[in-house]
């Protein structure tokens, strides 16, 4: 394998393959990930007969994301990302599979039960961004994330677009309609599950992880020149760094990027989460409902190839920064939103779904840029753990925000808790060094 893929081209064409193998996955699983995020507090509020617990279902399926994340990074560090996101997308499928069974038997344990199982699609489609990037050059990091989560559009806004069909094709088969959407999933998971197992291979972690423990190639000398002096003595070579110091750097890096993505991730769940059931208390359709939701999506994978160049290019910092900027733009949109205003709710969570994409790229590239192949999908797997309980956080509590106030006092806190990215950012600082991939210092 290393003998194979030590040519710098060779390497490159697999990377694009891998990335291609990945971008396909994507399509399946942006579907899957949709039916949670429209119609589950939904769900949950016709079954349990309240609104009050409504932002349960999405923190329920977000703990059985942070529980997955940590074993699908963990079994791809061992296995590969081919059996680790494989394995993911198949238990995602099993749990949507759940909740359509729960539905139809009425059985409350039982769905909240199955949407436990059913998060570990949504980590498993997160962590597919990392599968792109294991055989990317450091440019090109910020795009090839931005490549694999663009993907999940064509999915992720067909999914919410497809409440009513699937709801009339669930009714068909005695289903309760609001399950329709997760008979889909269902589908969908399955197939990614199935694809990414039949074609990631050669895997790409276990090739760089190859290539990373290679010996470099020995330098040929330049054969002595007849008259020519001798040869300089050598000088000393210089001290290598200090073990802690790199160690150091390599935690701050991932710290901060992880913080990013934390903060981006609480405010996105507890604002989106709530949408659907504020849009209906007021007399929106499930169709309006699905269109809201299916801009928001879009907007959080659609805009991901400017995002990545931007990343690259100008910087981890200041795209972070504008992350927190858009997303207190959505919250105060959402929160000064007319109830009846389909249009302008339309425009909070557009915003809403652009700040998360810039801050989860933006955090994603740093978390990339401090680790190595060996420890890599472990790490992204810790990480991601952290960015599901995060949701299921801001999931949980909106529902007793709302309830307790309202859905503008919830968008507005949202938006103001993403202004703390600024000062996450000026930390990153402290930790900055100027490196042989990134010559300006730039994050």
């Amino acid at each position: 394998m290393t003998t194979t893929f030590a040519d710098p081209l060779e390497r490159q064409r697999l990377y694009r393959r891998s990335l291609r193998i990945v971008v396909a996955s994507q399509v399946f699983g942006g579907a899957g990930l949709a039916a949670g995020v429209t119609v589950g507090a939904l769900l949950a509020e016709d079954m349990l007969g309240t609104d009050r617990f409504a932002g349960l279902p999405a923190a329920v399926f977000t703990l059985g994301a942070a529980a997955s994340a940590l074993g699908v990074g963990r079994l791809s560090q061992r296995l590969g990302r081919r059996t680790g996101l494989a394995g993911g997308f198949v238990a995602g499928g099993v749990g949507a599979a759940g909740v359509v069974l729960a539905a139809v038997l009425g059985n409350v344990v039982l769905l909240f039960a199955a949407l436990l199982v059913y998060g570990a699609g949504s980590a498993t489609n997160l962590q597919a961004r990392y599968a792109g990037t294991d055989l990317a050059l450091p440019r090109q990091r910020g795009t090839a994330v931005s490549v694999a989560l663009v993907s999940t559009t064509l999915g992720a806004v067909a999914g919410p677009n497809l409440v009513t069909v699937t709801g009339h094709l669930a009714l068909g088969w005695g289903i309760p309609a609001l399950a329709g959407p997760f008979l889909l999933a269902a589908v969908a998971y399955l197939l990614a599950g199935a694809w990414l197992f039949a074609f990631l291979r050669p895997d790409p972690l276990l090739v760089a992880r190859t290539l990373q423990a290679a010996p470099a190639p020995e330098p040929v000398p330049a054969p002595p020149v007849v008259g020519a002096p001798g040869p300089e003595p050598a000088e000393a070579p210089a001290p290598a760094p200090a073990t802690a110091s790199a160690s150091g750097r390599v935690a701050h890096g991932v710290a901060v990027g992880a913080s990013v993505m934390v903060l981006t991730q609480i405010t996105m769940a507890a604002i989106m989460t709530m949408t659907p059931v504020h849009m209906r208390a007021h007399g929106h359709s499930l169709g309006d409902v699905g269109i809201v939701i299916g801009v928001h999506i879009g907007a959080m994978y659609l805009p991901s190839l400017v995002t990545g160049t931007l990343v690259d290019k100008v910087g981890r910092v200041p795209m972070a920064i504008a992350s927190g900027v858009t997303l207190l733009l959505a919250g105060t949109v959402a929160a000064l939103a007319p109830a009846d205003s389909m249009a302008v709710l339309l425009v909070a969570l557009a915003l809403l779904g652009l700040g998360w994409n810039l801050g989860l790229i933006s955090g994603t590239a740093m978390v990339i840029d401090a680790t190595t192949a060996e420890d890599r999908a472990k790490t992204q797997g810790n990480v991601d753990v952290l960015i599901a309980l995060s949701g299921a956080m801001g999931g949980a509590v909106s529902g007793l925000v709302v309830a307790g106030s309202s859905f503008a006092v919830l968008s507005l806190g949202g938006g103001l808790l993403a202004l703390l990215l600024v000062p996450v950012v000026a930390w990153s600082r402290r930790g900055a060094s100027v490196t042989e991939t990134d010559p300006s210092g730039r994050l």
